[in-house]
This record gives structure tokens, C-alpha cells and sequence, in this order.
């Protein structure tokens, strides 16, 4: 099984903490669909036929397009690719760009998933993240979603926010929890330097994010969502057993994907590869092949064994199923299985590791810790 992924560019205005590629403006809307359509085309047996099982409608943002644009990449992926009959197929999107209207008719050309990014349901807090929609309206979409019957809905919340007390994040728990959603992304506010927000808070414009309120927030988190039967399948994601994302888990288990789109990255397993990120760019490039006689919207990098035991590692402890030695044993041999089982014994003996059966995996605590025990094991 593989999945592809597609990156929107577009954005109504930059949110103040996002680090991810985007644009503001809406000029570049038909060109950029034509040559996403070409590069399905041309990218077609990157994936050597694979069944696809999830597309990732991710940006961006994906609910700016409208139906029939979504539509018109779906029909060309159906056409060259060997997509599976229940396929998971989502759509991520902000509150303040659907109406009831508009869900409903991502439902019909065949979104069955949908991705909404809340983030907090305090307005004090949108505006610190510079978010469009107000609480009001995050409600009213999640009602908009259950109403037109998507089976499958997640949501997106952010802790460690300055402004968000420990009353605040228990009451954003409890408009979930009271919704009847089956999954939860819950992310801790990162701060990157080169982002509005970095800027504000370097500049003493901005409160900045408090270390010891977060842990706080995710230990809160923790305890909430086991209490209501979700399991904690990754370092930030929960979800009703049966309802994890199948697209996301997809990378944190190394299956390969396809990413279209500008920035999009792309795995078959051996490789890495990722397209330009302008939107300018990425169209000028994709529209000269083959004139140009080479794909050159996108670098790659041929990934060493080093490279490819330390994403594993990397990867799957972030995961409820941690890191399996007979995978590292059979895929990688003896001389990583004796540097990982060396190397992992200090979070044994402190707790922040357990083995079940064949497999290590970081306990709620060590969770807190995951990039750096996981930095700690690598080659």
C-alpha cells in the first residue's frame, strides 16, 4: 500500500506560528491546477503501481479550492493510478473558508475524511495565532460536518499557547470530547524564528511560550483522552480505536508516498525527493517538461543505511508500536542491531522506554523526550 499527498499552496493570510510553504493571493489558482494535473502524468509509476490506499488534500489551504477543482485532481488520479476501493481520502480545512454548502459538496466529488483546524476554541487565543475564524464558527462547522454525515473527522488543536490557562485547554478538551469526533491532532505551539510570531516574540512584542505550561497541557491531554477510551497511537495524534489516520500513520511506518505539488516531498522507499517550493516556480518547471528533457522541480537525495536506520528510528518511536528489533535485525543487520540495543538501555533503566515483546516503546513521559532519545540512537 502507498499514499500520495497534495500540497495547496494557497492561503487567505499567513497564521502567524506556520513554518509550512504557503501564498496569499489567488492569481495563480488555474495555472497551478494545470500543472498539478500534468505532474500526476508524469509522476504516474513513481509508485511502480502500487494500490494507493490514502490521498492528503494538505496545505495550505486545501478548502480554498472549490469542488470541482478538487474533483478535477481526483478524476486524473483515479485514471493513472491503482487507487483501492476504500480508499481514505482527506481534505484538510479552516473554518473560515467552508460553509455547510461547501462540506457538502466535498462530500460528493468524494472527500470521506475531513481535516478541520481549529486550534483552540478561545478567541483570545486565534487572535494570538493570528487565525481567521472565531470560536463561534469553529462550533458551527463541526456541527456542519456531523449534519452532512462525514463518518471520518479530525481536528486540530494547539497547546502551550500563551494565553491558554489550564481552565482554557480543559474546557477546549471538553467541546471535544462533547462532539462525538473520533480523532484528535493536538500539537505544542513551536515557535520557528523566521515566522511572525518567532519575530514578535524576539522583539518582547509577543508573550513567549512557557515550557513548564505545556508539559502541563500535554500531561492534561494524556490522562483526558485515555479516561474517554482514545489511544494515544502517536506523539500527536489520539484516536477511538479503529479511527487512527491512515495517511499519517503511513509515514510513521515507512510505507512510500507520492507528494505533488510545490514543496510536496515524495518516498519509494530507497529515495527522498522534494519539489520546489514557489508556486512560480513549480509551474514554469512542470509546464517546460520535456522541452527540458528532465524533471527538474524537485531535488533528491539517495538515502545511505545510516540514513534509513535513523529515520526508522526516528519515525517509529513516535509511535505506540515503537521500534521493532526484528525489522532493525532483518532490514538494516547486526552491527545497527547492536548499536540500538547498546545505545537504549539508559531509557530502559530511567523509564522512559519499555519492551513489549520484540518491540521498545517510549512511555508517556519518555514521549516528552522522543526527538532526543531518538537523536541519542541514531548512527
Amino acid at each position: 500500500m502507498a499514499g500520495i499527498y497534495i500540497h495547496i499552496p494557497f492561503c487567505k493570510s499567513k497564521c502567524a506560528y506556520c513554518n509550512f510553504f504557503s501564498v496569499v493571493t489567488g492569481k495563480q489558482h488555474a495555472d497551478f491546477l494545470d500543472a498539478l494535473r500534468k505532474e500526476i502524468l508524469i509522476r504516474k509509476s513513481y509508485l511502480n503501481c502500487e494500490k494507493i490506499n490514502t490521498i492528503y488534500f494538505g496545505g495550505g489551504t486545501p478548502s480554498l479550492l472549490k469542488p470541482i477543482e478538487i474533483q478535477s485532481v481526483l478524476d486524473v488520479l483515479y485514471k493513472n493510478f491503482n487507487i483501492s476501493e476504500n480508499a481514505e481520502i482527506t481534505l484538510e480545512a479552516n473554518p473560515d473558508t467552508v460553509s455547510m454548502e461547501l462540506l457538502k459538496d466535498f462530500s460528493t466529488v468524494g472527500i470521506n475524511r475531513l481535516s478541520v483546524g481549529i486550534q483552540s476554541f478561545h478567541d483570545d487565543d486565534l487572535q494570538y495565532l493570528s487565525r481567521r475564524h472565531d470560536s463561534k464558527h469553529a462550533l458551527q462547522v463541526l456541527d456542519w460536518a456531523n449534519m452532512i454525515g462525514f463518518q471520518e473527522v479530525t481536528m486540530d488543536l494547539i497547546y502551550g499557547i500563551p494565553t491558554l490557562t489550564e481552565e482554557k485547554w480543559a474546557e477546549n478538551l471538553d467541546i471535544f470530547f462533547s462532539k462525538g469526533i473520533n480523532h484528535l491532532s493536538a500539537y505544542a505551539l513551536t515557535i520557528e524564528p523566521k515566522t511572525a510570531l518567532g519575530q514578535r516574540i524576539s522583539k518582547g512584542t509577543a508573550a513567549p511560550v512557557d515550557e513548564d505550561a505545556t508539559i502541563r497541557h500535554y500531561e492534561m491531554l494524556v490522562e483526558r483522552a485515555e479516561k474517554e477510551g482514545f489511544e494515544h497511537y502517536e506523539i500527536s495524534n489520539f484516536a477511538k480505536p479503529g479511527h487512527h489516520s491512515r495517511h499519517n500513520r503511513s509515514y510513521w511506518t515507512g510505507e512510500k508516498y507520492l507528494g505533488l505539488g510545490p514543496s510536496a516531498h515524495s518516498f519509494d522507499g530507497l529515495s527522498r525527493q522534494w519539489n520546489v517550493a514557489s508556486v512560480t516556480e513549480y509551474c514554469k518547471l512542470i509546464n517546460d517538461f520535456p522541452n527540458s528533457l528532465k524533471m527538474n522541480w524537485f531535488e533528491k537525495e539517495i538515502l545511505t543505511s545510516d540514513d534509513r536506520y535513523n529515520e526508522y528510528v526516528m519515525t517509529s518511536l513516535r509511535t505506540c508500536w515503537g521500534c521493532d528489533i526484528e525489522n532493525i535485525k532483518e532490514n538494516f543487520g547486526e552491527k545497527y542491531l547492536k548499536h540500538f540495543e547498546e545505545n537504549i538501555v539508559p531509557y530502559l533503566n530511567d523509564g522512559r522506554l519499555v519492551k513489549h515483546g520484540g518491540n521498545y516503546v517510549l512511555t508517556e513521559n519518555g514521549m516528552l523526550f522522543a526527538d532526543g532519545i531518538a537523536a541519542e540512537l541514531f548512527v
